[in-house]
């Protein structure tokens, strides 16, 4: 029975306080020996499953990395092959295109045969053109001039 205005270790029977006592020290053998006896550490295993997980891991992120890069340079490929394909089939196209246009022949005595195309009359009269462009002597901005410089050097 312990009075209120006694310390909580203190206690008027002695039968009581002397049960406290040797339950105290009974708790602090305890401690004691439970605190010098030598431990056997489970980090060890621990440590070896983590450092395992983190190889498997690492392996498997460098498996994928490798995974993913040749899944890339396989579709790459598939899409140039692809492409290639679709670019034959136009050319192949455009070719029975030119191919199925009616030909028609120019003859101009004097001159060679020329074969020309049904939609090839705009090429030719743009080429047309262009070389009469090409084989003047002069511009055509500067034309009146030289027609002065002929009829001025006969005077």
């Amino acid at each position: 029975m312990i009075s209120e205005n006694k310390l909580a270790g203190e206690v008027d029977d002695p039968i009581v306080a002397d049960a406290l006592r040797h339950f105290k020290s009974s708790v602090d053998y305890w401690s004691e020996a439970a605190y010098s006896q030598p431990r056997t550490a489970r980090l060890g295993t621990q440590l070896k499953w983590r450092m395992a997980a983190s190889w498997a891991l690492g392996c498997l992120l460098a498996a994928a990395s490798v995974a993913g890069t040749l899944y890339e340079h396989h579709a790459g490929r598939e899409a140039a092959r692809i492409a290639a394909i679709k670019a034959a089939e136009q050319k192949a196209a455009r070719q029975q295109k030119v191919a199925e246009r009616p030909v028609t022949a120019t003859v101009v005595p004097g001159q060679p045969v020329v074969v020309v195309k049904a939609g090839a009359k705009e090429d030719e009269n743009l080429l047309a053109t262009v070389d009469s462009d090409v084989s003047r002597q002069v511009p055509a901005a500067m034309e009146p001039l030289a027609q002065l410089m002929d009829t001025g050097g006969a005077n």
